[in-house]
Formats: structure tokens, sequence, C-alpha cells
């Protein structure tokens, strides 16, 4: 079972093209099931790790032993950090719910806005990349989704919004995370001294604010079409350019880590002043219906009620503080211009409840940047709050004959943002007077209303650790790397596959930022251009990763369904892989290339 196995990219016929017809073949077959036959996520998830199983044991003759503990060690990753982030972070939405101050919350957004199309520009896209710049991993979706579905959003838009929100500010998340190993990477494959955390950050500060300008857009066409952009293009553009500036001045002159903060404050802000003296000429409702009476079996114990929750809707008859005005058969309050037809009654939160309904997002908040504190965040990184072992059995060695760094496993117990969600989860509770029995059992809830999210993100890390360990990810990645001076445009397509694998910027970075310098440099390229553009590129992969489509998927209430959404987002996915490989191409060229920092 311990058999140690070393990494042999060509294995057939010592042909790297041949053998990339087989290392895709996971990859083609997880995306087959998702977009064309509709499987749910979880099954497509088991079946293309089995795939990449029988590639890995019969192509690429991996040791039966090695292959079945890559698998497992990429399941628990994919549990810790990965999913105990978005449990943690959805049990504080749900108790937000809970106390019913997440109906305050709605009607305090609605109040800057009735319009739900520039709802969705402050909670997708700002409020979605300050978490984003806080924590990453899966977090924005896990939170915003169910957000946008408090707000009237019907569940397969709430989620397409979610996930195409969370892309501009990727590269920057988890402050600066993906741009920090980026710079650890490709710091011993070239010589060149640009090759850092600081310009390599400004590199891609150079390219992924073309998005930022186009995403805002994109959402309120999802949201409300030709109608919606021609109606709120003035709200979207401020949004988007304000934050594409914001995230150019900090990555190049400020901080690095703090790009994303800076960006979705300063878009906030500007979206909050617009509206002071502009408004969409119409506000359409474009909320879902009312639900229908809850069962017997929502109670207070369920997080969310499986039907979504209309912009109309009154708060429960259990309100926050019992002040909810309106019982729960009335059809809801709301300003004019959001409600449903039918009756609407005023309800009028007091500004200690409105206060205790955005303390759970200050709360997460405050608690990440006093974590990132250089020296707070120093401190839990050593034992015994943060703990690396080598995986027991595993012994995978690269083709240089070293180990591999992803065989030893980090355990950071306490550093971990699902860890430092549980303790906002604990002072949410304080503050909305929720009872410990009761959170508990939403607790217990969360858990159960994710259990199809669960097995399919395991199951794809698994899959992705598989790929990466055997030696399938570095084939393919170096099969594109054989197109010599054409892959300064593929460049952002390899990181586009390796976030659509791993759901993660910061592994494709891991994964291919070294290639993507050695290829720069066989190919007479610049390595900066090609090493910043596997992060850029990476970001357009997020929204069709299975792991976050299933975090998705289960927010909403659409376990199973993930291939409906993937549909929904792929296209855009693609067309905008497409703007980013041409700017990088023109930037590799006279045309752009004073956009490339010099040494």
């Amino acid at each position: 079972m311990s058999d140690q196995f070393t990494i042999v990219t060509d294995p057939i016929a010592d042909s790297v093209g041949l053998s990339a017809l087989f290392a895709v073949l996971p990859l083609l077959t997880l995306f087959l099931l998702l977009g064309a036959l509709r499987m749910r996520a979880w099954l497509a998830g088991v079946i293309s790790l089995v795939v990449a199983l029988i590639v890995a044991i019969a192509v690429y003759t991996m040791p039966v032993g090695q292959a079945l503990l890559s698998a497992s060690e990429g399941a628990a990753f994919g549990f810790f950090p990965i999913l105990w982030i978005v449990i943690n972070a959805i049990w504080v939405y749900n108790l937000t719910v809970a106390s019913g101050h997440f109906d305050v919350l709605r009607r305090s957004m609605e109040r800057v806005s009735p319009d739900m199309r520039i709802q969705a520009i402050i909670v997708a896209f700002c409020f979605g990349a300050l978490l984003e710049a806080l924590a990453g991993f899966g977090t924005p979706v896990a939170v915003t989704v169910v957000m946008l579905m408090a707000l009237g959003f019907p569940p397969l838009r709430a989620a397409t919004v979610a996930l195409i929100a969370n892309t501009a500010p990727v590269a920057f998340g988890a402050l600066a995370t993906p741009i920090v190993t980026l710079g650890t990477v490709t710091s011993g494959a070239s010589d060149d001294p640009r090759l850092n955390t600081d310009m390599l950050g400004a590199m891609v500060g150079r390219q992924t604010p073309l998005l930022a300008v186009v995403v805002p857009l994109v959402l309120v066409a999802v949201i409300d079409g030709r109608r919606g952009v021609r109606q709120t293009w003035p709200a979207a553009l401020v949004a988007g350019v304000v934050f594409a500036v914001g995230q150019f001045v900090a990555s190049n002159y400020i901080s690095v880590p703090l790009t994303d903060i800076i960006a979705a404050l300063l878009a906030a802000a500007a979206v909050v002043l617009l509206l002071r003296f502009w408004h969409p000429i119409e506000s359409p409702d474009l909320a879902v219906p009312p639900p229908a009476p809850a069962s017997s079996s929502s109670g207070p114990s369920a997080p969310r009620p499986s039907t979504p929750v209309p912009s109309a809707s009154g708060p429960p008859a259990s309100g926050p503080s019992g002040s909810g005005s309106s019982g729960s058969g009335s059809s809801g309050s709301g300003p004019s211009g959001s409600g449903s037809s039918g009756s609407v009654t005023a309800v009028r939160d007091t500004r200690v409840e409105v206060a205790r309904a955005y303390a759970p997002y200050l709360i997460i908040i405050a608690i990440f940047s006093v974590a990132n504190i250089g020296v707070v965040k120093a401190a839990l990184a050593k034992e015994p709050w943060t703990v690396a072992f080598g995986w027991p059995g595993l012994h995978v060695f690269g083709a240089n004959g070293k180990p591999l760094a992803s065989t030893t496993f980090t355990l950071g117990w306490l550093s971990a943002a699902g860890t430092l969600m549980i303790l906002a989860g604990i002072l949410t509770a304080l503050v909305l007077r929720v009872r410990p029995g009761r959170a508990v059992r939403a607790y217990a809830a969360t858990y159960a209303e994710l259990r199809h999210a669960i097995v399919t993100v395991m199951a794809v890390l698994a899959l992705a650790y598989v790929l990466n360990q055997s030696g399938q990810t570095t084939t393919l990645g170096q099969a594109l790397a054989e197109t010599g001076g054409a892959f300064v445009f593929l460049a952002s397509i390899l990181g586009w596959i390796g976030v659509a694998v791993t759901g993660s910027d910061t592994s494709a970075n891991a994964l291919f930022g070294a290639l993507q310098v050695q290829t720069a440099t066989k190919a007479g390229l610049d390595p900066l251009l090609l090493a910043a553009a596997n992060s850029s590129g990476g970001v357009l992969g997020k929204m069709i990763s299975p792991q976050n489509l299933a975090i998705a998927a289960s927010a909403v209430g659409m376990a199973g369904k993930e291939g409906d959404i993937f549909r929904r987002v792929v296209g855009w996915s693609l067309l905008l892989l497409l703007v980013m490989c041409i700017l990088v191409a023109l930037q590799g060229t006279p045309v752009l290339g004073w956009m490339v920092p010099a040494a």
C-alpha cells in the first residue's frame, strides 16, 4: 500500500501529446456529466474520481495504494479547510434566519435601493469582494447567495449571480494568498528579480481590473437582460470602474494583501453615494412569488425554508425581540416600488435591530482583520496552533526526485477561516440572543443541509489530488506549454483549468506557476506576464468549479441540480476567459507591452 511513486509526465510512448489524451479524460468526464447529462454533482465527482484513479494506475503506473492515499488526502483537504469554512459560514447565516434578523437586514438593504439589480451589485459584487478579501475559499458564494435569496432572487438566478460576481476579486482573495503563493513557487524557477509578491501583484492588478469593469454589467444583464443594462448601467459602471481603479492603485502603490478590501469598500461607498443623486427610471418587481405556508417540518432548527424567501415577505412571527409586526401570513413589506402585489404592511425596524442585523458581518470582518495582523498571523502559523505532517504512507516524488510539497498536510486548526467563523457564530448568537440549544440545532441542521455538497467537494478535491500527484495535470500543462510562442495566448487557459479542477486560485498557482515561468523562459516570453496570467485567467474558472457549484446549489436548495447552474455560468466563464487571453496576448506585444512593469 505504501510503495513510493515518481511522477512521469509522458507515460505513453514518451509523448506528452499522446499522454495528454488520457490525462484529460477525468476532466472531460466531469464536465460532460455535469453539463450534458445533468448528473448530480456528487455523483459526477465520484465517477470522475474513479476515472482519474484508473488512468493514474493503468496509464501512469501509480501504485494502487499511493493512488488511494492521494485521493484520501485530497478528500481530507476538501473537508478541512474548504468545507470547514463553508459549513460554518452558512451556520452564521442560519443564526440570523433563526433570530429573524435576516429579514431586518433585507429591509435595510431595500431602503438603500428597492431595485433588485442594484441590490445584487452591492451584495454579490461589493460585499462578496470584501468577503473574498478576508476569507476566500468559497465563503463569498456561501454567504452572498443566501443573502440574494432573502432579497427575493429565484434560486437559480441567485446562484448564477453569486458565482459570476466571485471573479475579479479572487486573485487577491484571502489577503492575496494566491499572489503570495505564486511568488513563492516562481521565485526559484527563474532569475528574474520581478518574480516576487509585490511585482506579481502589480501585474495582476493590471489585468483583473478589466474584469471588474465588466462584471457588474454582466450581473444586471443576467438578472434583467437588456432592460437591466439599459436602466442600471450608471450604477453598474460606477461599481466596476471604482473597484477597478481601487484594485489597480492598491496593488501597484499601496498594499497587495489589502487590494480587495480597499477596492470593495470604495466601490460600495461609490454606489451608495450615487444613489443619493440618481435612481433607475423603473424598478421592476423581479422577486419570486411568495412561498406556500411553512410546513410543520420547518421550525427553529431548520436553517432556512426549502422555498425561497421573497423580497416582499414580512418578518416571521417570532421576529427579533418579538418585534415582528406582521404575522407570517402577511403579504409583506418593503419600500414602495419593491413590494409584491397585494396588501403591503410597513415594517419599521429600530436602529438597534438594524445594527444587530449587520452585526454578524461586522463581527466577521473584525475577526478576520485581527487574525491577519502580521504578529497575530505569524503566531497562529506556529505550533501548537498549526501542525504540518506528511500524509501517512503517501510517498510521491516529482520528476526532479524531490518529494511533492502537496504530500504535506497542514492542519491550522485555530487559524483556519472555518474556526474563525465558529468564533464569529458564537458571538453572533450572543448578539442576536439566540439560545445555545437553538444555535446547536441550527448547526446540526447545517450539516444535514450540506450533505450533498460535502460529498461533492471531498470527491472533487480527491480527484484534483490524484490528477496532480499522478502527473496527469502536469502532462496537460506541458502539452499546452509545447505550443511555444503561442503560449502567451494560452497561459490564462492553464490557470483556468487549474482553478476549474481545484476550485482555488491558490492551488492553481502552486500547480502551474513554476511551469508558466519555465515555459516563458524557453519560448522567449516575459515570465512575469505569464505567471500573472496564470492567476488572472484562473479567477474565471472559479464559477465553473464543481466545489463552488456544489456550495451554491446547496445554499439555495438546489442540491443535485448543479448541472443547471453550470450551464448558466459556463458561457460567461468562457467569454471572459477569451477576453483575458486576448488582453494577455496584447500585453506580450508592443501594443500593450507598456503595461508590463520593467525590471
